[in-house]
């Protein structure tokens, strides 16, 4: 019996090593093909314009093109399940932020998958701060003037943004707290917003520093900066004040942006993808193109990003129970 326990174990032992040879091996030749990054909103927004950018520089560093596919909907869910089920090799992977892929969608629209279970942390990308910006429709010139033209007429104002990721809940705890009536336009993406608001058919929006703030600089600008959510000014906009500051938020919010792969993908693979992005993080090509867009990179170990995720998701689910906003 002793034995064939020992050689039950001996068995036992040269298959976890065979296993683990042949992922080391997967890792080797990994990619074998171009790699698929999903950004599940349309172009234009922050994750599409965060996703492009990180596509450049680990198709060189990996030696394959890395395609860009937006499979937008449902607030982000519907490209996130396609990645969830896909093939756990690494070929396929999610651009994400965690306010939304594992805060906000999982309670918002009651996932028929755990997130937390379904995909396995790669790396970080970027911090992208939430800007409040004003069309030329707007009949004010400050948040504050903003909150005062609202509480006088109710339901006159309009915002834009995606049904169930972090603009959303931003507005909504903003008028929550100083209590007004400013009416929602869903989108399915925080880009096509944009055209919309310059045309006046919206007043305001809430989205990333990367999109937005090109459109409030320069001699045509288009739209009008009107806070920030983060905790200080930006060097940007020194004179634009933070809705912490006014006390129009209790808390300030940032969204961080990251890459995340179907769970069961091999370790050493997800090691070389978070070598790959991190080292063109640190690049200097990188750092120029994040510049332009006023974001920061963000550099982490994959059990580093997990545990980000494990802290900030809770943290913005908590907005839907504030905000008590449903699906529409």
């Amino acid at each position: 019996m002793l034995c064939a326990r020992f050689a039950l174990a001996a068995m036992f032992a040269i298959g976890m090593l065979a296993i683990g040879m042949a992922s080391a091996a997967d890792a080797q030749s990994f990619p074998e093909k171009p790699i698929k990054l999903v950004a599940p909103f349309p172009a234009g927004g922050p994750t599409d314009t965060t996703a492009r950018v990180v596509a450049q520089a680990l198709s060189a560093r990996l030696s394959q093109p890395v395609v860009i596919e937006n499979q937008a909907g449902a607030g982000g869910t519907i490209g996130a399940k396609q990645v969830a089920t896909a093939n756990p090799d690494g070929h396929t992977l999610l651009m994400i932020s965690v306010a939304n892929t594992f805060g906000t969608a999982p309670v918002f629209y009651k996932l028929d998958y755990d997130p937390l279970k379904a995909f396995a942390p790669v790396a970080t990308v970027v911090v992208d701060k939430l800007l409040m910006v004003g069309g030329p429709a707007l009949p004010a010139q400050t948040v504050q003037e903003v909150v005062s033209y609202a509480k006088a007429n109710p339901g006159k104002l309009s915002y834009g943004a995606p049904t169930g990721i972090g603009p959303h809940f931003m507005m909504e705890l903003f008028k929550r707290k100083v209590g007004i009536d400013i009416v929602h336009i869903p989108y399915r993406g925080s880009g096509p917003v944009v055209p919309d608001l310059i045309g006046g058919q919206v007043h305001l929006t809430i989205s990333g520093k990367s999109v937005l703030l090109p459109f409030t600089q320069g001699p045509d600008a288009r739209v009008r900066p009107l806070a920030v959510t983060s905790p200080q000014r930006w060097p940007e906009l020194p004179d634009i004040p933070t809705l912490v500051e006014k006390s129009y938020l209790d808390v300030p919010y940032d969204t961080l942006f990251g890459i995340v792969a179907p769970a069961g993908t091999p370790a050493p693979v997800i090691a070389k993808l978070n070598a790959a992005i991190n080292d063109g993080l640190r690049s200097s090509d990188m750092k120029v193109n994040f510049a332009k867009l006023g974001i920061d990179p963000v550099i982490t170990t994959p059990a580093e990003f997990a545990a980000i995720i494990a802290k900030e998701g809770p943290l913005w689910a908590d907005a839907i129970r504030v905000t008590g906003i449903k699906p529409e």
